[in-house]
């Protein structure tokens, strides 16, 4: 079999799709990226929701090894593990999508919630969390958004329906987003900023490099499958990395959008600033990258991922012959 038609196994990380369908404003008030306001008002709601010990840090609290609010938004690390002692907390199990506000139905206000491994127990939380956050108000001209529907995305372009009239139905169990044939190569479409930093600076047009993308992507999903599956990443880091490093894309055509947010936990704003744009890669002889790009489409890479940045989709620029 060539390198042209080579299937390689994916990395084990189920993922849950789901669409959550709101009732769309006739005029929208809210920033092109979004996230941050729907973020922090999802997870203000969900705290809200239920925590039962007010004041407290969740670091501090008794009950953060079962919290909902402590696994999805402050999502502690195990005491004993042995990956990310330096870090606070672990990549949380869940990413926000927003579609191009301008393509979307006229009827609907869309928001994609993907679900990662072991935080699928908890998605009937999140339901509630966004359901309420809309309803509150999102941005500071606090716009209502009534949730509607809300469709799991299966395999194969499927969808069933698993909430309606604020009832809340049985989703299908896990299901993996499946690896396609290779082609011989790729177009990388930035949806929404790519935010890296390399050697204590960030990747901008001028030096973004595939060693540095690629680097961050397979930690982010390496750190995905330890702290949210059974099934963590065993590989050889350190060769694939290397690889990584002597990789170069084929075309770059970026381009840095800034833009700003405020953190209502720092009370400051906040340069959120990243690349945009298309990149293009060669996959003849770069085969062992695939499965994490492919991947990578669902757990988006960089920083601010959560809030929606870092998404990125594949286009085949030559598909292989079958």
């Amino acid at each position: 079999m060539s390198d042209e038609t080579l299937i390689l196994r994916e990395p084990l990380l189920p993922i849950y799709r789901y669409q959550f369908q709101f009732t769309r404003p006739k005029a929208l008030k809210l920033p092109q990226y979004a996230g941050s306001a729907w973020r922090g008002a999802f997870g203000h709601a969900l705290k809200r929701t239920v925590c039962v010990v007010r004041n407290t840090p969740c670091a501090e609290c008794m009950l953060k090894s079962t919290c909902a609010y402590s696994y999805i938004f402050e999502t502690p690390p195990p005491a004993n593990s042995g990956k990310m002692r330096k870090y606070n907390a672990s990549p949380h199990p869940f990413v926000l999508q927003f579609p191009d506000t301008e393509s979307q139905d006229s009827d609907f206000y869309i928001i994609n919630l993907l679900v990662f491994g072991h935080g699928q127990r908890f998605f009937p939380y999140m339901v509630h969390a966004l359901q309420r956050a809309g309803r509150e108000g999102i941005g500071s001209s606090r716009q209502v958004f009534e949730l509607q529907q809300i469709k799991q995305m299966l395999v194969n372009d499927e969808e069933i329906v698993v909430f309606k009239e604020d009832k809340l139905i049985s989703s299908q169990t896990d299901r993996l987003t499946p690896l396609v044939a290779m082609p011989s190569g790729i177009e990388i479409n930035i949806q929404s900023p790519i935010r890296i930093k390399q050697n204590g600076k960030n990747l901008n047009p001028q030096n973004f490099n595939f060693g540095g993308f690629f680097g961050n992507l397979i930690r982010r999903i390496s750190m995905l499958t330890y702290f949210h599956t059974d099934t963590p990443l065993e590989i050889d880091f350190a060769s694939l990395t290397r690889q990584a490093k002597e990789t170069s894309f084929n075309t770059q055509n970026l381009q840095w959008y800034d833009w700003t947010r405020y953190s209502s936990r720092q009370k400051t704003e906040m340069n959120m600033g990243g690349v945009v744009g298309t990149l293009g890669l060669d996959l003849k002889n770069n085969a062992q990258f695939w499965p994490y790009l492919w991947l990578g489409q669902w757990t988006h890479v960089g920083k601010a991922t959560s809030m929606g940045l870092g998404h990125y989709s594949l286009k085949a620029t030559s598909l292989s012959d079958k």
